[in-house]
């Protein structure tokens, strides 16, 4: 027996066929968004971004798989931070990460809803991000690693490879919330080396040139580069000008020494961000940033550039050269 169809019955089953499957996929939850929030440029971070997408990779997501991130940087430039952070906000993402110190606080200022993964090298309940490593409470939480304890080390190991260099100068971010404890140990360690330590400041790229103009003035024989986010975003910049200016100088981070500093020696971000990309993805799958305890990676490396090092007319210790995790020619 055959069965005619007529027209009108036809376009009815065409148009269940061809609406059946978009209405499926309008019940296919939309893919989660991560803002990723930073006061530095995505060049100088590459490694940790490589470190943060294994993390993230751990807890079974990979981006543009089952996650998207759309990326706001602040080319060093941290007066776009809060307009940055609000336009995350304003995109109701599902979290916010990868913030340095700078960022996760323009954040905070931004949201108590939005989670929040920093990664900094600073005691997050010092600068009031949460209430205690433990518990954080609110809706931040995140890893940190050694960095602004370290100052006094630093001064200690530029010390071990210019003794002759009775005069040391300090490089702070006025603007820093914690630049007055950072100075206060470094003074307390200048003391104990038996060294005359110069405070300079800097919180613009302008501040720059000035700063190691004023090195030969106070006849500063080294630089000693505190850890502030500012200066991690200008970590080439920094190492060329103490090129430029003969300066031997030690910062916080493989970076610098990467770009012909001298030395470099903090703590390790690649494993924070690492860390950060686990939290981001416990918090995708359904945990609470309040009960997610501040992780402390306690891993730190020393990186010496002997390139430098020669260009400088400075011969480095055997015994400091052995114990350097990383030793650049």
């Amino acid at each position: 027996m055959t069965v005619t169809i007529g027209r009108r019955e036809l376009l009815a089953a065409l148009g269940t066929a061809v609406a059946w499957p978009l209405a499926v996929r309008a019940q296919q939850p939309a893919m989660p968004v991560i803002g990723f929030l930073n006061t530095a440029s995505p060049g100088a971070y590459a490694a940790r971004l490589r470190a943060f997408h294994q993390g993230l990779s751990e807890t079974g997501y990979a981006d543009g798989r089952n996650v998207a991130i759309a990326y706001r940087w602040a080319e060093g430039q941290s007066e776009r931070l809060p307009e940055l952070a609000a336009d995350l906000v304003a995109q109701r993402v599902n979290v916010i990460t990868g913030a340095n110190i700078a960022a996760a606080l323009a954040a905070k200022a931004m949201t108590t809803t939005i989670p929040i993964v920093f990664a900094i090298s600073v005691d997050p309940v010092e600068v009031g991000l949460v209430a205690s490593l433990n518990r954080p409470g609110g809706n931040i939480t995140g890893a940190t690693t050694l960095g602004a304890e370290l100052g006094p080390k630093r001064l200690e190991l530029l010390h071990e490879v210019i003794p002759a260099a009775s005069n040391v100068a300090f490089l702070v971010n006025p603007t820093a919330p914690i630049a007055e404890s950072l100075t206060r140990d470094m003074q307390e360690g200048a003391r104990a080396l038996g060294l005359q330590l110069y405070v300079l400041h800097a919180s613009t790229e302008h501040d720059f040139d000035t700063v190691f103009a004023t090195l030969a003035g106070v006849n500063a024989g080294a630089l000693v580069i505190s850890t502030d986010p500012f200066f991690n975003s200008q970590s080439e910049r920094l190492a060329h000008l103490a090129s430029r200016h003969a300066v031997p100088a030690i910062f916080s981070y493989r970076e610098f020494a990467a770009a012909g500093g001298l030395m470099s020696y903090g703590g390790s971000f690649t494993e924070a961000y690492r860390l950060a990309g686990i939290y981001t993805g416990r918090i995708l799958n359904g945990e609470k940033a309040a009960d997610l305890p501040v992780q402390q990676s306690t891993k730190v490396e020393l990186i010496l550039n002997l390139k430098t090092a020669r260009a400088l007319g400075i011969t480095v210790p055997l015994p400091l050269s052995g114990r350097a995790d990383e030793v650049l020619e």
